[in-house]
């Protein structure tokens, strides 16, 4: 703010009929404020939720199967699903684990099929990109 009064004096001494005219369009304080919450807003909170959201949407979809790693970082297989816990199974001896569904960091199976169609396509676009340049030859 300190940086705005010394501006909007600075400018007041350069300009003596600058009062009359109007401080311009960026230095009214107010309007300063707002454009400064709407670039904290496309900058933090915007990204933000929509991360919440992918969460949240990961977390209603998994299924009996999924291997999936929690926020503490043990990794397992979900064997059974309740309303807001899941079952996994984690280790050769098939130790047997409950936690709630908010606990789940990541959907290891989702990710890696997500990997594959990502592959499966790519390679599809350089064969056509082939076909069509045997094509011209």
């Amino acid at each position: 703010m300190f940086f705005l009064e010394a501006a909007a004096s600075a400018a007041e001494a350069a300009a003596p009929g600058a009062e009359a005219a109007g401080a311009g369009l960026l230095g009214s304080p107010i309007i300063m404020i707002i454009i400064m919450l709407g670039v904290f807003y496309f900058l933090m909170i915007r990204p933000e939720n929509k991360k919440k959201k992918q969460v949240e949407e990961m977390r209603s979809n998994l299924k009996k199967g999924d291997e999936i790693t929690t926020i503490g970082g043990v990794i397992g297989t979900i064997v059974n699903i309740k309303d807001d816990n899941i079952v996994i199974e984690v280790g050769e001896d098939r130790v047997r684990l409950e936690f709630s569904k908010w606990a789940v960091s990541t959907n290891n199976t989702a990710m890696r099929d997500a990997e594959k169609a990502k592959a499966a396509a790519a390679a599809k676009r350089k064969e056509e990109k082939e076909a069509k340049k045997a094509k011209k030859d």
